[in-house]
C-alpha cells in the first residue's frame, strides 16, 4: 500500500477584473492570500479568465474552492454557494458560463479523482467595462471572504483529522 499523500486544497479566484462586478472572485482571493486565519496548506490562484488553461493548476487538489461572479438572477450582492449537483444546473453557475462550466466538466474526465468542488460567489449588479466592484457586490467581499475561510479552515480540519488517523494505522 502506498502512504497517504497529504490532502491539497486549491482556491481559485476567477474573473476578469476590468469588467466591474465580474473582477470578484480575483478581488476575493487577494484578500485571502492576505488573511492570517486562511490555513497554512492552501494553494491560491488568480484564475483570471484563464478557463481550461486551469486543469493544470487544479488537476492534483483534493478540494476545490472556486470563487467568482455568479448570475443566478437573484439581487445583486446576494451570496451564493453551490457544489455537488448545484454545479451543474442550468443557469447555475459562473458569470463565464462556459469557462468555469467546463473546467469543472474537465476535470471530472482528466482526473482519476477529482477533486470535491465547491463555488462560492455573489450575484453581480453589472460586469460592464470598469475597474472597480458596484456597491452592493463591494458590500458582499467581505461576507464572501468569511464564508471561505470557514470553508477552508472545515476542509484543513477534516484533512488533518484523517491524515491522523491514516499515519496512526
Amino acid at each position: 500500500m502506498q502512504g497517504v499523500q497529504s490532502a491539497k486544497i486549491v482556491v481559485v479566484g476567477v474573473g476578469n477584473i476590468i469588467r466591474s462586478d465580474d473582477g470578484l472572485g480575483v478581488h476575493a482571493l487577494r484578500r485571502l492570500q492576505t488573511d492570517p486565519r486562511v490555513p497554512q496548506d492552501v494553494v491560491f490562484v488568480d484564475g483570471g479568465t484563464l478557463g481550461l488553461e486551469l486543469v493544470n493548476y487544479v488537476s492534483e487538489a483534493s478540494r476545490l474552492l472556486l470563487l467568482d461572479s455568479v448570475n443566478t438572477g437573484e439581487i445583486p450582492g446576494t451570496l451564493i454557494r453551490m457544489n455537488g449537483d448545484d454545479l451543474w444546473e442550468p443557469g447555475g453557475i459562473s458569470a463565464h458560463q462556459l469557462g468555469v462550466a467546463d473546467l469543472i466538466a474537465t476535470l471530472s474526465l482528466a482526473c482519476e479523482k477529482p477533486p470535491a468542488i465547491m463555488l462560492l460567489g455573489v450575484q453581480p449588479a453589472s460586469t460592464d467595462w470598469g475597474t472597480s466592484l458596484t456597491g452592493r457586490v463591494e458590500a458582499a467581499l467581505g461576507p464572501l471572504v468569511e464564508m471561505a475561510i470557514t470553508q477552508l479552515t472545515a476542509w484543513s480540519r477534516q484533512d488533518q483529522h484523517c491524515n491522523f488517523f491514516a499515519g496512526s494505522a
